[in-house]
């Protein structure tokens, strides 16, 4: 009979136990030792509206770069060709210039400029032909900065919110990683990445522990991306994870009772 409480009781500790326990987070699990694996090319940036963007423009004479800087702005080529800039201080420069809901930037003597929808190089290449064509610099350096390339991080993360992307791009898996990583109840198979194209929202859903993750078109993020990483369970809340607190703390009496019995009754 006291076997037969014992074993019952054993496996009730055994079920609860079962109840939360997760699935071990594997990342890119079928990949081979010594495969190659072909790299995918880091995607141009497309600007978008509410863009922020740095803009400088530098000149061997400062007196022509200066309309176009809070604080003009001058280059120099060095005798290796490296080429360096002053200039780019504060006011417009260091908060940005903001591409509006039509998709342009005020910029100086220039007026309205169209930039939703081009990577940086083609807004760059934008403005220097257009301060070579109408005589305003005869070798002008256009220098750009996307100020605010940003992913939200949501979902099954060690540590959720907004990551600022300093260096212009950016991983799935490295965004991850500086979210603290994926929790043990992440459901690894469905990465979610919600993007804004051409005026509209659209969802990604990648699987890290497949090497054709590689080839997903979030395997880099951009600006504005949401990640948000499925939960494989339902998450309990507080209350409910208090309550089978107290159910394991009762369980584990009851089953130190029950083997205390067993024992005094043997002896």
């Amino acid at each position: 009979m006291n076997r037969l409480i014992i074993s019952l009781i054993a496996m009730a500790m055994l079920t609860l136990s079962s109840c939360v326990i997760s699935k071990k987070v594997t990342y890119l699990e079928n990949m081979v030792v010594d495969s190659l694996y072909k790299m995918q090319d880091i995607p141009e940036l497309k600007i978008q509206k509410y863009d922020r963007l740095s803009i400088t423009i530098s000149s061997k004479t400062p007196e022509l770069a200066a309309p176009f800087n809070p604080d003009g702005g001058i280059y120099n080529v060095g005798d290796n060709g490296e080429i360096t800039t002053s200039g780019a201080g504060g006011g417009t420069t260091e908060k940005g210039y903001m591409v509006d809901r039509n998709g342009n930037i005020d910029f100086p003597v220039l007026g309205n400029i169209p930039a939703e929808g081009k990577t940086v190089d083609e807004l760059k290449k934008f403005i220097y032909d257009r301060l070579i064509n109408e005589n305003l610099i005869n070798s002008p350096l256009v220098r750009i900065e996307l100020l605010n390339l940003k992913v939200m991080m949501m979902g099954e993360v060690g540590s959720k919110g907004i990551i600022n992307v300093q260096d212009g791009q950016m991983s799935l898996l490295e965004a991850i990683t500086r979210s603290g990583g994926l929790t043990n109840n992440a459901l690894t198979e469905e990465i979610t990445v919600i993007r804004e194209e051409n005026g509209y929202r659209k969802m990604y859903v990648s699987n890290i522990e497949d090497v054709n993750f590689f080839n997903s078109p979030t395997f880099y993020l951009k600006q504005n991306d949401i990640v948000y990483v499925k939960p494989r369970s339902a998450v309990p809340t507080p209350r409910e994870d208090l309550t089978w607190r107290y159910v394991g703390f009762a369980t584990g009496l009851l089953t130190l009772g029950v083997s205390l019995v067993a024992l005094f009754n043997r002896n």
